[in-house]
């Protein structure tokens, strides 16, 4: 298997390289490489969007959550799919009339240029621990698929990574992404398909399992799911980048609509394959390996290795999207460089960054992205969203809804990185394991207070009416 998969490995990279290095020839200007030229179809914008949302924590971590806590580990992706079906309905159309190139832009465009700048400083720092967590996924799948842990395949794999985002930036993403959605889905339905219908084994203690609710997860994990996995998915930075890419407003909102929908009957697939390994596999044999990991070391060789590049596919979609996206708000919102070449410098000092830390650490992938959503969630969710409701309606008191970034925010960062000062502080159990939710509540009632209800932005088809009459 190490001979086959080393020389498919090279095979699917180049492939990837190829890709960059054509497009490096339609880049022409910022707007081609931030944001693919903003004339993406329906089509391309659902594949990368999805390629996008399935990465590392959407299948790897999320078998391995369904082998512990059992059917209701499906929320995490229908959660997802709930935040990209009301991103449609809701959102989506307005968001793209804005003409806005980041999010931390979008902060700035119905906000205020402190609203993009404080934005774009929590997204760039807590993406920089995503992106090195994806890269020790991708570290884990190849160390596994070759038998070995090789340093040195890890760091060429992080330059190919780097080389082809930093080349055909937007453009390229999106083209990669498509393939790797072919594969990521192929994958993970062969996968499925061979586990109920040829290996067989107690698929009937599987229906019999098919909980929403158990011990293991509670109502009170069903509302911090919701507000936290499906508020990135409704207004985070990434799935937010793929309305940016779209032709019109119209692509944007069946994009997320078409995307929500997919990613629902996905979270199917993956789970049911999650539980077929709680049905099958005890914890003696499963040991210390990953759940998706020991399902490819026990079905056949046709079937583990599209696994296996489907795996790779999900990391690497997400991991790309990731660097692009953090790279170029650094760029933009942060350094006022709306240059390619600013960029692209960024994107290698990132992603440098990120191997580095992937390297020296052995972070989680599922730790590292709840704990930046943690923190983006409730600093960045509501606020974004009273503003882009508002923009072109009412006016929004710049320093109230500053003041409510900041102090979700901050409940976010203590309860993430604070848990044992506040233990000290001997809080009721109540609060320490609710702090995002309740950073969620503070920052929605200060947003919601940022309004000047009596004032009205009157748009410009409007003023000429009130000329006119």
């Amino acid at each position: 298997m190490n001979t086959i998969f080393l020389v498919a490995l090279v095979i699917y990279l180049f492939i990837f390289i190829a890709i960059s290095i054509i497009d490096t020839r339609s880049v022409k200007s910022f707007t081609d490489y931030a944001v693919a030229g903003r004339r993406q179809s329906t089509f391309a914008v659902t594949m990368t969007l999805l390629a996008t949302v399935i990465g590392a924590s959407t299948t790897i971590g999320i078998t391995d959550t369904v082998y512990s806590i059992g059917f209701p580990g499906i929320w995490w992706l229908a959660f997802g799919a709930i935040g990209l079906i009301l991103q449609s309905i809701l959102i989506s159309e307005k968001v793209r009339t804005t003409e806005a190139a980041t999010l931390p832009d979008l902060a700035g465009i119905t906000v205020c240029r402190a609203a993009e700048v404080l934005i774009s400083l929590i997204i760039v720092i807590s993406w920089i621990g995503v992106i090195a967590g994806q890269l020790v996924a991708m570290n884990s799948l190849v160390s596994f698929a070759i038998g070995r842990n090789d340093k040195i395949l890890f760091i060429i794999m992080s330059i190919v990574i780097i080389l082809y985002t930093l080349l055909g930036g937007q453009t390229s993403v999106v083209k990669t992404d498509k393939v790797q959605l072919v594969i990521i889905i192929a994958g993970i339905a062969l996968c499925c398909g061979y586990l109920y219908l040829i290996k067989g084994g107690d698929t009937s203690g599987v229906a019999q399992n098919i909980e929403l609710l158990n011990q293991s997860y509670r109502p009170s994990n069903l509302i911090n799911q919701f507000f936290v996995i499906g508020g990135v998915y409704f207004l985070g930075p990434d799935i937010i980048s793929r309305n940016f890419i779209s032709k019109d407003k119209k692509a944007a909102k069946k994009a997320a609509l078409i995307a929500g929908i997919c990613l629902f009957i996905f979270s199917i697939m993956i789970t049911l394959i999650g539980m077929w390994a709680k049905m099958n596999i005890t914890p003696e044999e499963l040991g210390e390996s990953k759940t998706l990991m020991y399902i490819v070391g026990i079905i056949p060789k046709a079937i583990s290795i599209p696994l296996i590049f489907g795996l790779l596919s999900a990391i690497l979609s997400s991991t790309d999207t990731c660097l692009i996206n953090a790279s170029t708000i650094f760029a933009k919102d942060i350094a006022k460089k709306e240059s390619v070449t600013a960029v692209r410098i960024t994107v290698a000092v990132i992603g440098v960054l990120a191997a580095g830390l992937a390297i020296l650490g052995n972070g989680d992938i599922m730790t590292l992205l709840t704990g930046a959503y943690s923190i983006y969630t409730p600093g960045v969710i509501f606020p974004l969203l009273i503003a882009i409701l508002c923009y072109k309606k009412k006016r929004i008191r710049k320093p109230v809804w500053l003041l409510a970034v900041s102090l979700g925010g901050l409940f976010g960062i203590i309860g993430t990185y604070f848990s044992d000062w506040l233990i000290s502080l001997k809080l009721p159990a109540q609060i320490m394991s609710n702090l995002t939710l309740i950073g969620m509540g503070a920052s929605l009632i200060i947003s919601i207070l940022s309004i000047d209800f009596k004032s009205s932005i009157k748009t410009s088809e409007e003023s000429k009416e009130s000329v006119s009459e």
